[in-house]
């Protein structure tokens, strides 16, 4: 049996499957992993967020860079990969998917938002740090690039107080604390699965990468998907070094719409 008809196999027999996502499952749809070659991290020093509450300029470089990427990820759309993963929730076999990612990528392919755990947040919209109110990101890049206007929370209390607090992209920097309601809802959703597909993820960044371990202790079938070795290939029960988008599509069926 190949290993792909093994996966099939494994998928076939699942009923609760949980995919766990990192950067690899969106370069197809030319998202740069943050850590490969020409990836930001490898052009710009990450800036922490002690240092963002800190400092004007590094909040104002922070929305420089915010912009920058955007010129990217505006243009990507859902790949095979990402579209694979949406028919199995289609189907009733995926429960949920744990991402690292923070592209909204899976949303975009039809995931349900409820479905979808993300750990380390999401750059497609911002939050204020103190009251949490979500903005959309058009107007604060619009006023940024006018004026480098560092965006301030504008939301009024019962008592018409202005909340003022500092407003980020919703995801979580360096130095930031993990998001505790996502971080639970992954562990929980971990102990559930029979089949856990980790995708096009590295697992060398921790805690997360701690799920497809919980999930082998716990019971579940575990298939690392990778183009690259992972130190857990040792614990799988199926390793595929392999494109992704071309291995999901082509067992689920799907294709990109024309």
């Amino acid at each position: 049996m190949s290993q792909i008809q093994e996966l099939e196999r494994l998928i076939d027999e699942a009923t609760r499957i949980v995919a766990f996502t990192g950067a690899g499952i969106s370069t197809e749809s030319g998202i740069p992993d943050f850590r490969s070659p020409g990836g930001i991290w490898t052009r710009y020093k990450p800036i922490d967020f002690g240092e963002f509450v800190a400092s004007e300029e590094a909040r104002r470089e922070s929305w420089r860079r915010k912009i920058g990427s955007d010129r990217t990820m505006s243009k990507a759309r859902p790949n095979r990969g990402h579209l694979a993963l949406a028919e199995l929730r289609r189907l009733g076999k995926l429960r949920s998917v744990i991402t690292q990612n923070v592209d909204g990528l899976h949303q975009e392919s039809g995931i349900p938002d409820e479905d979808v755990i993300e750990l380390h947040g999401n750059a497609t919209y911002a939050a204020c740090l103190q009251c949490r109110k979500r903005y959309e990101l058009e107007p604060i890049v619009a006023a940024f690039r006018e004026r480098e206007e560092l965006p301030v929370c504008s939301r009024q209390n019962l008592a018409g107080e202005t909340c003022g607090g500092m407003i980020k992209t919703a995801t979580i920097s360096f130095g930031q604390a993990m998001p505790e309601l996502a971080m639970r809802r992954a562990h929980e959703a971990t102990l559930t699965a029979d089949l856990f597909l980790a995708i096009g993820s590295s697992l060398v960044v921790y805690p997360a990468a701690g799920f497809p371990t919980l999930a082998k202790e716990a019971g579940a079938r575990l298939v690392i998907l990778n183009r690259e070795a992972t130190d857990l290939d040792r614990i799988a029960d199926l390793v595929l070094h392999a494109e992704i988008g071309p291995t999901l599509g082509g067992i689920t069926g799907v294709s990109l719409p024309n």
